[in-house]
């Protein structure tokens, strides 16, 4: 048994008021002698005294929203446990070539990709959702769960002006790490989009190796490409002046050296992208299994029904003492 909200007990001693209060009569006698010892009256009076002290503990323990246990209940569905790993940079505000997907023309990367990304997470009910996002630095949003109210409040907070910087290094690790000492449903995946790459340190790339395989964990890329953009596909991709590959092919081939699976796409226009998120979403339908927690019996109406009940009762001795007095 829990209180949802204990201060309310700070009212308690309200319980007390009635005790107090000396209890007033219709009748004026001008000598007690007149007056009869009448024992059970004296019993009645106290009795409705005490009654009138459960009425208020009844009440105030009832605005103390007693619960019950949380409780797990063990459930198997259709999904997995996914991260996404969302580029926040500047250049995910700029608009794709042409037109997009049901007449949204001019509709710019960061929009479309929080549109697909929000239908995606939709079709997916049995689905843990957790969610990176990752400019100069990684900034976590939730940890993995299957509150959707959570996981759509974290999708539409994915906007905003970014930074012209695009760690995704602390992205993917920081997306990795979400999954240190959560159990393993039996399906796990980072979906990582970005409109590109920046250079991955050997430490980091080491640290990514090391968790995604020590998780288990599938990665998914989606590279939102401009139509005259750099192709991670393209064999012939040319090398830069400092000798060195295109950061996007450089990650892209670490990608395949990976133990887990691993699968990228190219997205110029929100159709692609789509294509490339229904691809995934056939991809990672696994059975898994996962401890859903079931909130405790909420027990409030429970007292205010008591104390609505004792309520009843006072006006009816309420009432049946004033017949008494009419009658006297």
């Amino acid at each position: 048994m829990s209180l949802g909200t204990p201060w309310m007990l700070v009212l308690l001693p309200l319980a007390l008021v009635p005790l107090w209060l000396s209890r007033q009569h219709g009748h004026i006698y001008s000598s007690f002698s007149m007056v009869p010892d009448d024992r059970l009256s004296q019993i009645a009076g106290l009795l409705l005294r005490y009654l009138a002290v459960a009425i208020i503990v009844s009440m105030v323990v009832a605005l103390a929203s007693p619960q019950g246990s949380v409780t797990e209940i063990e459930r198997a569905g259709k999904g997995a446990q996914v991260v996404l790993v969302i580029d926040r940079s500047a250049s995910m505000d700029d608009p794709f070539a042409g037109a997009g997907t049901e007449g949204r023309v001019g509709e710019n990367k960061s929009t479309a990709a929080k549109r697909l990304i929000t239908r995606f997470v939709d079709e997916r009910k049995d689905d843990m959702v957790g969610m990176v996002t990752f400019s100069n630095s990684a900034m976590h949003a939730i940890p993995l769960t299957q509150n959707r109210e959570a996981i759509h409040a974290a999708i539409a907070a994915a906007g905003g002006s970014g930074l012209l910087q695009t760690n995704i290094g602390a992205g993917l690790t920081s997306g990795l790490s979400i999954f240190k000492g959560v159990p393993n449903s039996g399906s796990r995946v980072i979906l990582l989009l970005s409109d590109g790459a920046g250079r991955i340190s050997i430490k980091a790339k080491q640290k990514i190796r090391d968790w995604a395989e020590r998780e288990q964990v599938n990665i998914y890329w989606i590279v939102l490409r401009q139509p005259d953009g750099i192709s991670i596909f393209d064999p012939q991709y040319a090398v830069q002046t400092d000798g060195e590959k295109p950061a996007e092919v450089e990650l892209h081939q670490f990608f395949q050296t990976l133990r887990t699976k691993y699968k990228a796409y190219e997205a110029d226009d929100p159709k692609a992208l789509q294509l490339a998120m229904q691809d995934i979403n056939m991809r990672e339908r696994n059975t898994i299994r996962y401890a859903e927690k079931v909130a405790g019996k909420d027990y409030s109406q429970h007292f205010i029904s008591l104390a609505c009940l004792m309520i009843g009762l006072l006006l009816i001795f309420r009432f049946l003492e004033l017949r008494s007095w009419q009658q006297a």
